[in-house]
């Protein structure tokens, strides 16, 4: 009797996800932050735009609060496209201009600018940021940044947030601003695609534009296809990173964007420039890798978590458990302390001391070793509350620092959650904003890991963009909007999981899942732990954690 061909379980990721990119414009949107000396570099830049170069341009100058803006009618005796300050609601369109009106905070949403009344004091606000964090999030590749003349750091996490979507940078060279503060604060972070004097960015910008237009349809052409399947294979050999189970998409148009920064149209000609050039391999590499976060990201999910979940997972538990965390794709580090100052503002209010094991893993050496040192830029204030901040961090020369007894909770180690070992015997699971940009296969396979890691009843938390899919089985929704799942250890689980290992044992060549889940059971759970331990201390000289 012939048996139904079974389809192994898609894991889908949440509507809200879907719909962002649905509706993301059709064309680039360019947020340009500026301050001290912005004007004269405002002009400069538009006095070399083209009047239909088929981008918006939204600006977000440092205003007086107080007094009224200048500054669209000064620049629309400077370019003949449209100059508007901005209303609340209003749609972006191509070749138009937006300028933030005073004492208004400015973020974009569904391709329309929302107002509002700033809540911070002026000295905490971070407008550039928050408007190109917005950005980012709202129109993903689309998104493009520019920070000019300024002084201070607004702006720098906001290229960060666009440079991790596949945006586009630019950064006015220093020795032309007129204040360098915040185009040297982004270039020192490492946050620029180019570093141009402001007259040169308008050229950059078409041609970035006019790349990605041409290739917003990946291609599927044998010979696309196959100079992206050698690219890969090329950054597997040198630097031991797999690629292949990354959404095409997310390769594609990263790699077109590297290839249009060095001018080159065909992919033979950037394949061979790859062999030539190994630091381009190392950048590309480096590209592909997602290492934007915050804290507390998500705030109202942190409020979930810090009131529904702790309190639930903590009931009940005896004074010597040890409660056991594990972040994934931890990226710079910033959701794994966020957590582990919750845990430890839970410890003061109970008044108890319990023990606490954090492991937050990536495979980006460079970012782990941010995460390591827990200093981060004075940014932070947008995402840490004035109290959090005085008490858990130490303002230094070049930001804020992580107090040692929040980083002392935290192991980092560099982690392929791909294709080494999970840890197990976890109460809580962090992986947020990793799986949308994984092919439904590795998500499934993922998925099944995470499951395994989890104790009975252990909490899985995903990013609002993600969900569990069809795997009912082996989780239960706690908190469906913020992405809380617990874990179902039953008999019925157990078949589920089997079941998929078959399945996918046997469309993947007797690999995949089923090689996969053999391979976790012979591992040394004690030893992955112990190895990490000795990693933490050599790096923080904390030798009293190795027993």
């Amino acid at each position: 009797m012939k048996t139904k061909k079974t389809s192994p379980p898609i894991l889908l990721t949440a509507q809200s996800h879907t719909a962002s990119e649905n509706k993301a414009t059709a064309f680039p949107i360019v947020g340009i932050g500026a301050s001290a000396g912005g004007l004269e570099a405002f002009e400069q830049f538009f006095r070399h735009v083209p009047i239909d170069s088929g981008m918006a341009f939204v600006l977000v100058p440092h205003l007086d609060p107080g007094h009224a803006s200048l500054l669209t009618e000064i620049l629309q005796r400077t370019t003949a496209m449209q100059v508007i300050e901005a209303l609340d609601q209003i749609p972006v369109e191509p070749c138009c201009v937006y300028v933030i009106p005073p004492n208004r905070d400015m973020v974009i949403i569904d391709g329309a600018l929302q107002l509002t009344i700033p809540e911070q004091p002026r000295v905490r606000r971070m407008p550039i940021d928050a408007f190109l964090r917005s950005l980012a999030k709202d129109q993903q590749e689309n998104a493009i940044g520019i920070i000019l003349s300024g002084t201070g750091t607004d702006g720098t996490l906001g290229l960060r947030a666009i440079l991790g979507v596949g945006g586009f940078t630019l950064v006015q060279e220093p020795a032309t601003a007129k204040y360098d503060g915040m185009p040297s604060s982004a270039i020192q972070a490492g946050y620029a695609t180019h570093i141009l004097p402001v007259e040169k960015m308008p050229e950059a910008l078409l041609i970035d534009a006019h790349t990605f237009i041409a290739h917003t349809e990946i291609s599927t052409e044998p010979k696309s296809v196959s100079g992206i399947n050698r690219i890969l294979m090329q950054l597997h050999s040198i630097t031991g990173h797999d690629f292949k189970l990354y959404k095409k998409s997310t390769i594609s148009r990263r790699i077109k964007r590297l290839m249009s920064q060095h001018n080159i149209k065909d992919i033979d000609v950037y394949v061979q420039y790859l062999k030539e050039n190994p630091s381009e391999m190392h950048k590309l590499s480096k590209e592909l890798l997602i290492t934007v976060t915050n804290f507390f990201r998500d705030p109202d999910a942190f409020d979930v978590l810090q009131k529904d979940i702790f309190p639930l997972l903590f009931d009940d538990k005896p004074d010597n458990y040890v409660f056991r965390v594990w972040v994934v794709a931890c990226a710079t580090g910033e959701e794994a302390y966020s957590i582990a100052i919750l845990l430890r503002e839970l410890m003061e209010e109970a008044h108890k001391e319990f023990g606490v094991q954090i492991y937050s893993t990536d495979l980006d050496d460079n970012a782990i070793a941010i995460a390591r040192a827990g200093i981060y830029p004075f940014n932070i204030t947008q995402d840490v509350t004035p109290e959090r901040l005085h008490r858990f961090f130490v303002k230094e020369e070049t930001g804020y620092r992580v107090k040692k007894e929040i980083r002392e909770m935290v192991v980092f180690a560099i982690q392929n959650v791909i294709k080494d070992p999970p840890f197990t015997k976890l109460d809580l699971l962090s992986c947020r904003n990793l799986m949308i940009y994984l092919e439904p296969e590795l998500q499934s396979r993922l998925i099944t890991t995470f499951h395994h890691a989890l104790k009975p009843g252990g909490v899985l938390f995903l990013s609002p963009s993600e969900s569990i899919g069809n795997y009912i089985e082996l989780f239960t929704a706690f908190n469906r909007k913020w992405k809380f799942y617990r874990a179902t250890h039953t008999a019925v689980s157990n078949r589920a999981i089997s079941a998929l290992s078959l399945i996918s044992t046997a469309g993947s060549g007797g690999k995949a899942i089923g090689y996969f889940m053999d391979k976790r059971k012979e591992t040394n759970y004690a030893e992955l732990t112990r190895q990490a331990l000795v990693r933490y201390a050599y790096f923080h000289g904390v030798r009293s954690f190795i027993k």
